[in-house]
């Protein structure tokens, strides 16, 4: 799981996708996103880094 979050207390939180979540506080503003099972989401990202890092 990846957690980008603000500060501020959670009041609410929404899915907008499956394994992705947005948290707003009691205003409604975005202070954070949770991103599960990361690693399948940025899977045709990661793939290309891990082996230029093998090459380096």
């Amino acid at each position: 799981m990846i957690r980008l979050a603000k500060e501020g207390e959670e009041a609410e939180v929404v899915e907008i996708s499956q394994g992705v979540n947005m948290e707003l506080d009691s205003n409604g503003n975005l202070i954070g996103v949770e991103l599960f099972k990361a690693s399948r989401i940025f899977k045709s990202v990661l793939k290309p880094m891990e082996k230029k890092l093998q090459v380096a």
